[in-house]
């Protein structure tokens, strides 16, 4: 999400305790969705950036695994460029945008169209490429009584990002910016939720490998 990569400090991470979880579970109308459907053009590595093997996993394993160890009832993943049913644990579910690139917002709306065939009233947005969101990160976002509500790590605010169904209407159509630019046009609906865990995301292979030397991959294994 982000076009530059800081280098983490001691600031921008928490470890947490995952033996000690006070966080509501997610209720059984709140939908998780993680989005993978774009082609990740700036990652020139051998494989799609997704497909790229981070703690002996696909770097998109991370991000669903940790939504499913949230609690959520079911998890769904957004492809579009690339199929990724290989690089995701069987329990997650799959739906694709066929008009990727289009932008993230076409994304959004199949996540949208998804709920309300299935009868969800929340999202809770995740991104693929970020593997160090913990699962109680995903759960402190849901629990938000805001209508939108989205996760602070540190000083950077980034998904994941809840959305109630009542905002659903005011997504844009299309673009690359998803929910963002709802989050600038309505700020009165807006409550930024502090979290754990670290919003450092990957967009090519420096940024790759300056991930894994990062202090959290060691942390990987316990959220899950």
């Amino acid at each position: 999400m982000s076009d530059e990569y800081d280098e983490p400090t001691d600031d921008d991470t928490t470890t947490i305790e995952t033996e000690d979880q006070e966080t509501p579970l997610p209720s059984e109308t709140t939908l998780a969705v993680i989005l993978a459907a774009g082609a990740g053009s700036r990652f020139n590595g051998p494989e799609h950036k997704l497909a790229t093997k981070l703690h002996k996993k696909p770097l998109i394993w991370w991000a669903a695994s940790h939504a499913i160890a949230a609690g959520f009832r079911e998890v769904l993943v957004i492809e579009g460029a690339v199929a990724v049913s290989d690089l995701v644990p069987q329990q997650v579910s799959i739906a694709r945008n066929h008009d990727w690139e289009d932008g993230q917002s076409r994304s959004l709306h199949v996540a949208v169209h998804y709920a309300e065939m299935t009868g969800y009233d929340t999202l809770v947005i995740g991104l693929a490429d970020q593997p160090f969101v913990p699962p109680e990160a995903w759960r402190l976002v849901a629990a938000s009584p805001s209508p939108i509500a989205v996760a602070k790590f540190a000083k950077q605010s980034t998904p994941p990002v809840r959305l109630h169904a009542d905002v659903w209407g005011l997504l844009p159509l299309d673009g690359d910016e998803g929910a963002r630019q709802l989050l600038r046009g309505r700020p009165e609906l807006v409550r930024e939720v502090p979290c754990p865990g670290s919003a450092v995301d990957v967009d090519t292979v420096v940024e790759f490998d300056q991930v894994r030397r990062n202090q959290l991959t060691r942390e990987l294994g316990s959220w899950t």
